[in-house]
Order: structure tokens, then C-alpha cells, then sequence
């Protein structure tokens, strides 16, 4: 899901950065009032960068990485995450491809916007309402699905990031890079339910009920 130093012009990596900014700016108000949040987020941002560095290939004209993203959503929450996200990011530039920092805000809004999707287009239903209701329950179908539309949205927004690139990138290694993702969206929601399953007998915990969300997911029998 990155993108390489040197497809994009100065101006549009500055645009970048704007846009990654200002859809940090929309959200992270909510932690002046949910402190615990920031705790998540750390936690996230560090999930994040293992999973990261556990596993990644170059693949056409990006990377493919191992995310978690629907563990650590599902875990930490919708905004611990896109915050999280964008730290991972950071703490990865800083430590290991400093060369990845110029484009923070172009891979930080790949990661962010099909997140936004995501969250309103399924994923939110799975949490418990703030008046107690019970959300959907947290099925494998139900992961899958998560993950399916995230990583569409990563491939998509990658696409989007080439096609403004001053390089041309080519159709046929793009779509090389959309295949790869294929085994990576069979195989998280595997990993996904089955660490939410186990952290779910523990959400009872008073450390896992304050760090993470699970309290507010409907896991079913765990």
C-alpha cells in the first residue's frame, strides 16, 4: 500500500498531506473527552507496526503488507484506529524507511479513507449502541466482508495515487498488486476471529475492558 517516493510531484504530496491532516482534524477532537482513547491509540499504532514489519513484499508498484486492520479495529476501535494508523506509519518512517516519510500523508490517507468506508459501510453495526442495544454479531461473514471492502479501498486508493503520478505506472502491474491482495483478504478474517475470540473470554478483565472496545462487541458464545 505504499506509495514510492518519486511517482508523485511535490505539489500533490503537499495536497496530500492537507487532506491527511484535515480528516485527522475531523476526528481527534473526541479525545479530549474520551481520554482512554489515547491509550487505544497507542496501542493500536503499535499492533499496527508489527503487523507491518512481520511480514511485506514489493509487489508492481507498491507493497503489499500484513495490516490487521480488522483485528485492530475490532479491537481498539474506529478512531484509536485511523489514529493509529498514521502513527504506525510514522514510528515505521522513523525507525526503518526514512524514505517513507515524504509520503506519510499519501500512505496515511490510503490507509484512512477505506477505513472512514468501512466503518459506515458495515462495521459500525457491529458495536453495541451507546443506549445498550446489542450489535450484529461479530461473525467470520462478517469479517470478511470488513476486510473485503478495506483492501478494495487500499487497492483503490493506490490506483488513484498512480494515475495522478508523474510516472507512468502500468494497468497490467497494478493489477498485479490488486491480485496479491487476494490471499490477504482470505486469511485475516481467519486470524482476526480467532484473536478477538480468545481476547473475548479475557473482556471481562478490568485492563481489557478499559484498553479495548471488546466489552461492546457481540463475540457471541466466547
Amino acid at each position: 500500500m505504499h506509495v514510492e517516493p518519486g511517482i508523485l510531484s511535490g505539489g500533490k504530496v503537499l495536497a496530500a498531506n492537507a487532506g491527511a491532516i484535515a480528516t485527522l482534524g475531523t476526528y481527534v477532537g473526541g479525545f479530549i473527552r474520551r481520554p482512554l482513547d489515547i491509550v487505544r491509540t497507542l496501542l493500536a499504532a503499535m499492533f499496527f507496526s508489527v503487523f507491518m514489519q512481520m511480514w511485506h513484499m514489493p509487489v508492481g508498484p507498491s507493497e503489499l503488507h500484513l495490516i490487521g486492520a480488522s483485528a485492530i479495529y475490532f479491537t481498539f476501535g474506529f478512531l484509536p484506529t485511523l489514529v493509529g494508523f498514521c502513527l504506525g506509519l510514522l514510528v515505521q518512517g522513523l525507525l526503518f524507511e526514512p524514505q517513507d516519510l515524504l509520503h506519510l500523508g499519501v500512505n496515511s490517507l490510503s490507509l484512512m479513507v477505506p477505513l472512514v468506508a468501512a466503518h459506515a459501510l458495515g462495521g459500525a453495526r457491529c458495536f453495541r449502541s451507546d443506549e445498550g442495544a446489542d450489535g450484529a454479531k461479530l461473525s467470520w461473514a462478517v469479517i470478511l466482508r470488513f476486510d473485503a471492502i478495506y483492501y478494495s479501498g487500499v487497492v483503490a486508493m493506490v490506483g488513484f495515487w498512480l494515475s495522478l503520478g508523474t510516472a507512468s505506472g502500468s494497468l497490467a502491474s497494478w493489477g498485479w498488486f490488486a491480485l496479491s491482495y487476494l490471499p490477504l483478504v482470505v486469511c485475516e478474517p481467519a486470524i482476526s476471529l480467532g484473536l478477538l475470540r480468545l481476547l473475548g473470554r479475557l473482556r471481562s478483565h478490568d485492563l481489557v475492558r478499559r484498553c479495548t472496545v471488546l466489552p461492546r462487541l457481540n463475540l457471541g458464545a466466547a
